[in-house]
Formats: structure tokens, sequence, C-alpha cells
């Protein structure tokens, strides 16, 4: 073994010490790894092209962008999903992918903050299967209703849509498209997450 490797050799031996002495230092900085891959993720499905939920609903679409944040809420808790959500639309944003401009981020905020704090809190309780349905269905529901006020406070705002507009599309497009979207979401979080949960837990 000439000098390099030995060099090598010592350096990989010390940071493996310096792990083993600081184990939460250690799980802390890998948490922050995997949070920056799924940050990545998100950023990167946040420019996924979207599709409105109804005809005719074009201001309510379908961000594929919801799928690794609700996962990395699942994987590393409530504080770290709503990281991801708010760094994911404020770098979308700035990178122009944003369809419907500061509104859309807005909006989509609001929405995902909601429903990921109340899934993962219910999550938190037993990580269980039952327990990711329950708060995934939860999530959905405290979704809609927040995106009631979001949207007439939001739209008109950013928009100009008069706010009796807004309230015309409560019942028949606001409430069952955010309910079908947010529902979507669930069962495709549920199909992935036991699929990605491995690699996220065992880096």
């Amino acid at each position: 073994m000439n000098v390099t490797e030995k060099n090598s050799a010592f350096e990989e031996r010390d940071a493996e010490q310096r792990l083993a002495a600081h184990p939460a230092r250690g799980r802390r900085t890998g948490m922050l790894a995997k949070m920056g891959v799924m940050l990545a993720i998100t950023v990167v499905f946040s420019f996924i092209p979207t599709f409105p939920m109804l005809p005719g609903v074009e201001f309510i679409r379908y961000e594929f962008s919801d799928l690794p944040i609700l996962i990395s809420t699942f994987a590393f808790g409530v504080p770290a999903g709503l990281v991801i959500a708010v760094l994911a639309d404020v770098l979308n944003f700035a990178f122009g992918g944003a369809e419907s401009g500061p509104a859309g981020m807005l909006m989509h905020v609001v929405a995902i903050s909601s429903y990921l704090v109340v899934a993962g809190l219910i999550y938190r309780r037993k990580k269980n299967r039952s327990h990711a349905v329950i708060g995934m269905v939860a999530g959905v529901f405290a979704m809609t209703a927040m995106m009631i006020p979001a949207n007439l406070i939001i739209t008109p705002a950013f928009m100009g849509v008069p706010v009796a507009a807004v309230k015309a599309l409560i019942l028949p497009a606001i409430l069952p498209v955010n309910l079908l979207k947010g529902l979507l979401s669930a069962l495709l979080t549920f199909i992935l997450y036991k699929r990605v949960s491995p690699f996220l837990h065992k880096w």
C-alpha cells in the first residue's frame, strides 16, 4: 500500500469514527441530503405539463410535483414536507415554470401545505397503512376546505376575477375538482410510497 492509499484509508476511517461519535449529526446530514434529492425531484416534476381536472376549469390543474412532496412528508415529517413544498414552488416560479404566475404559486402552496400538514400529523401518530390512508383522506378534505377561502381571496386579487364569479364556481367546480385532485394524489402516493420508502430510509 503506497502513501496515498494509506492516507485515503486513514481519512475514511476518521470519517467513520466521526460519524460513530456523532450519530445524530450523521443522521441529520443524511436526512438533509435526501431532502435535497427530493427537492430536486419535486422541481423537475413541477415542469411536467399540468392538465385541468375538469374541462372548462383551467385554473384548477393537476400538479405532479404533489407526489414527491407527499412522499417526503411521510418519510421525513411535516416540517421537511413544508420546506420542500415552499422551496419547490419558489424555484419553479423563479425559473418561469409556474403556468398561472404568482397566483398559481400561492394557490399551490396553500393547497399542498394544508394537505400535507393534516396527512403527516395523522401518519406520525402511528406509521402504518391504515393511518396513512386516514391521513391522506383527511388531508384531501382539509385541502378542499382551504381552497374555498384561498380562491375567494387570491383569484380576485391576482387574476381580476370578480368575487361573485368565484363564488358561483364553488359548488360546481372548486369543491369537486379539489376533491378529485386530492384523491388522485392520495392514490398515486399510496402506490408509490412503499416502493421508494426503502431507498429513503436506507441511505
